[in-house]
């Protein structure tokens, strides 16, 4: 551990959770083997959800007594600190799936790279691009993920959803707030402070999308093309969090602009801008967390400087950041 105080009692919560839910937790877990870039402290306290039920119990519980919590999948578009995160942390496993028709309705612990699978097998078009995606359901549509020319907006019917006040609502896609890498998800409801575990967020619990029948070897044969083009241009296999930044409204996009800033196997510590496509950061040398982060302010500050474009982060920074001292971003 870091030293660090945490906001509530881990010993008692844990205890409780288990008496009352049935969940098993555990303390002072390492996140890092959770999240794609292998990096991060531990959790004051950690419980996995296994399904739906055990998630909005979970969550319901943490809200009630107002304990600090946060919600991960696959942790595919974090970078979670090196002193960890002063919370429960509630991994996401609720992978339960049904195909109605032409419908697939997902719980939101399910990969999108099964959600793609899964409906190929069955007919039916229109995720194709999740097999792109490395995170969940309940995360892609939280960031409205996209690829290959297809995004959840497109194919999303509804999403049902525990609200901060703890009710459940199936909400139609147009009530979501998309736009590009964006959703209502992504913000605090009013009057909550940005950034604040303790306030209640909505939360994705599952996902309904509206596909289109289609000869399944034809499904098979984009999902191999896709396939074949991450390997040629994506550093899979190696731990990363995605693609760093948001593409730009207009011009270039981010990998172009920080590769003709020669930024490409750029290094700070353990991290390394990927020669393979320059808006990846991967950790390939056993890199902390402050290394991701430190590596992808400079970038960002260099971007602004050769180019005169300010970059937005695509992936989020989770925990406690106390005492980071990043790259001068002037």
């Amino acid at each position: 551990m870091t030293g660090l105080r945490s906001p509530f009692d881990a010993v008692a919560t844990g205890t409780e959770i288990q008496r009352r839910l049935g969940v098993k937790t555990s303390r002072d877990e390492p996140l890092a083997r959770f999240t794609t870039m292998r990096v991060g402290g531990p959790a004051d306290l950690f419980a996995i959800a296994h399904n739906a039920f055990e998630l909005r119990g979970l969550v319901k519980f943490a809200r009630s007594r107002a304990i600090p919590h946060v919600v991960l999948g696959r942790a595919s578009d974090v970078v979670i600190s090196d002193h960890g995160i002063r919370a429960l942390v509630i991994q996401d496993r609720a992978e339960g799936l049904q195909i109605r028709e032409d419908r697939l309705i997902a719980e939101a612990g399910l990969p999108m790279a099964r959600a793609a699978t899964e409906t190929q097998k069955a007919g039916l078009s229109g995720l194709e691009f999740g097999l792109a995606i490395p995170g969940t359901v309940g995360g892609a549509v939280w960031a409205n993920a996209g690829a290959h020319e297809g995004s959840v907006a497109a194919v999303l019917e509804t999403a049902t959803v525990l609200l901060v006040d703890g009710m459940e609502a199936r909400l139609a896609a147009t009530d979501l707030g998309f736009g590009y890498r964006e959703s209502r998800f992504k913000h605090p409801a009013p009057g909550d402070a940005e950034g604040d575990a303790a306030s209640p967020r909505e939360l994705v619990l599952g996902a309904t999308f509206r596909l289109a029948p289609a000869p399944a070897d034809e499904i098979r044969g984009r999902l191999d093309e896709i396939k074949r083009w991450r390997q040629a241009h994506q550093p899979i296999g190696l731990p990363s969090a995605g693609s760093v930044f948001r593409n730009p409204a207009e011009g270039p996009s981010s990998g172009a602009l920080i590769e003709a800033a020669g930024l490409k196997g750029l290094r700070i510590g353990g991290a390394a801008v990927s020669a393979k496509h320059a808006n990846f950061i991967v950790n390939d040398a056993h890199g902390s967390a402050t290394d991701v982060r430190r590596l992808a302010e400079r970038v960002r500050a260099e971007v602004r400087r050769r180019h005169g474009v300010d970059l937005v982060f695509e992936i989020a920074f989770l925990g406690d950041w106390t005492g980071y001292a990043g790259e001068d971003p002037t």
